[in-house]
This record gives C-alpha cells, sequence and structure tokens, in this order.
C-alpha cells in the first residue's frame, strides 16, 4: 500500500485525511466493536453514531473489556500523543492493538482527524472489570485457550 502522504499539496485542505480515515474505520473493523449495532446491522448506522463505544463487554480470562469511546478519547489527546500511543499501545482482548501499531503512520494521522472531525459526543464506556469478576451488562463470554 502506498502511504497517505501529508507533504501532498493541499492534502489537509481538500478533506482527504478525513475521507481516508472514514475509510480505514470502515475497513479496518474500528466500527465492528466501537460502534453500537455496526455489525449486526451490516454496517447500517449512521455516521454520526460511530465510534461512541459499546456497552457491550468482552469477557475471557483477562476480565472484561469494553470498546471505548473513541470520539471522547482522541478529543483529549494531540495528534502527536495519538501517533505514539497508536505505536507502542498494548490493550486487552479483543482490541487488535498490534494491527494498530503496525499501521503506516499517515493512516494513523487519518483515523485521528477523521474521529476527530466526528466531535465528542456520547458518554465513555463502562469501567473494566477484573477477572474473577462478574460483569452486570450483557457480554460476550470467550473461552480461555486451549490446553
Amino acid at each position: 500500500m502506498t502511504a497517505f502522504s501529508a507533504d501532498s499539496p493541499g492534502a489537509a485542505a481538500k478533506g482527504n485525511y478525513i475521507e481516508r480515515g472514514r475509510y480505514l474505520v470502515k475497513i479496518a473493523g474500528c466500527n465492528d466493536c466501537h460502534t453500537a449495532g455496526y455489525a449486526q446491522s451490516a454496517g447500517q448506522v449512521a455516521e454520526k453514531d460511530w465510534l461512541l463505544g459499546d456497552q457491550l463487554g468482552w469477557r475471557g480470562p483477562w476480565g472484561t473489556t469494553y470498546p471505548s469511546n473513541l470520539r471522547l478519547s482522541l478529543s483529549k489527546m494531540s495528534e502527536a500523543d495519538w501517533v505514539k500511543t497508536a505505536q507502542t499501545v498494548k490493550l486487552r482482548p479483543p482490541m487488535p492493538w498490534f494491527a494498530l501499531r503496525d499501521m503506516d503512520k499517515e493512516d494513523v494521522r487519518a483515523i485521528y482527524r477523521f474521529v476527530r472531525h466526528l466531535g465528542p459526543a456520547g458518554t465513555p464506556a463502562p469501567a473494566y472489570v477484573p477477572p474473577g469478576q462478574a460483569p452486570t451488562g450483557p457480554h460476550i463470554q470467550f473461552p480461555g485457550p486451549p490446553k
């Protein structure tokens, strides 16, 4: 894949980062978890409702995690902080943090700019529930690793 260059003439002014970010959020599966009902509706969720997080938990040996509200999270970060976080963060399952880490830096910037374009909205996702504690809301139960 050819890198999306910030040095392209007028890239930011023409909104190319926004369009690239929208495309990446769709194809990288960000909406699958971070947008309530997206996967179940085959992507038929209005863009204004994208990336608000979800109340559906993912429970496994690591505890129970919830897809965060990316619109709130990224509204509190600078672009440089987001790029650094995307390249270094290690998160609990099922977040594919390794895919985010391996993304081209310009694609990471495009995602940031698209999410910021959507604007902050919604409420924070539920807090992480440690192993051995039961979540109070709906969740998907993952089996333990094979023995």
